[in-house]
């Protein structure tokens, strides 16, 4: 069975199993914070190609025009029920609908906005050669990202400089190794850590 093949089916099962929770999750988001249910945001896919990415609405509306792309700490912008579905990562689960779409993988490389994207080296740029994907090596050892950044005088400088590369160095680790057995292994992975395991993934 290809990757390709293997996302389909897997997001097929997972949506039929997951819409109860998607309805319950839908309507907390509705009835809790005024906006949309959804957050729909541009990210930078397969071959440099745009797309909008589907996430349960975790911030006020218009959280993105009044602050950083990426979330640090205790950050105001998020809701209380967006705090949970942050924690237990279910605020991800409608990317089942970008994998049956073709746009995206269970397992790959989390894709970015497109202004941190233009700050990649040619090398770093190989990781758009796969499709993104809702976990991988990066999101596991960053688990706690928004932590560690709330750590630093300057988030965003902190992300550029140290997280953002480290993070693309599990991205290549993993075309090296990418394949139906390594996603299993990943996709399991993740689910030890949302539980509280943890998990050492080392690069060459």
């Amino acid at each position: 069975m290809c990757k390709r093949t293997f996302d389909i089916v897997l997001a097929i099962f997972a949506i039929i199993i997951a819409s109860p929770f998607l309805i319950i999750l839908g309507l907390l988001v509705k009835l809790t914070s005024k906006g949309s249910v959804f957050y729909r945001q541009v990210r930078i896919g397969r071959g440099g190609k745009p797309f909008k990415i589907f996430k349960f609405r975790t911030m006020i509306s218009d959280a993105d025009k009044k602050g950083l792309s990426i979330t640090v700490g205790d950050d105001k912008r998020i809701t209380k029920v967006g705090r949970l579905l942050r924690k237990t990562k279910m605020d991800e689960l409608p990317q089942f609908f970008n994998i049956l779409i073709g746009q995206m993988s269970f397992v790959g490389p989390r894709p970015e906005v497109e202004k941190y994207v233009n700050m990649y080296t040619e090398e770093q740029k190989l990781i758009l050669n796969i499709r993104p994907g809702i976990t991988d090596y990066a999101s596991i050892c960053f688990r706690n990202e928004s932590e560690l950044l709330a750590q630093s005088d300057n988030p965003e400088e902190e992300y550029i400089n140290n997280i953002m590369p480290l993070k693309i160095k599990y991205n290549l680790k993993y075309m090296q190794e990418v394949g139906i057995l390594t996603d299993i292994k990943i996709i399991f992975m993740t689910l030890w850590t949302v539980v509280g395991g943890k998990v050492e993934v080392k690069l060459p």
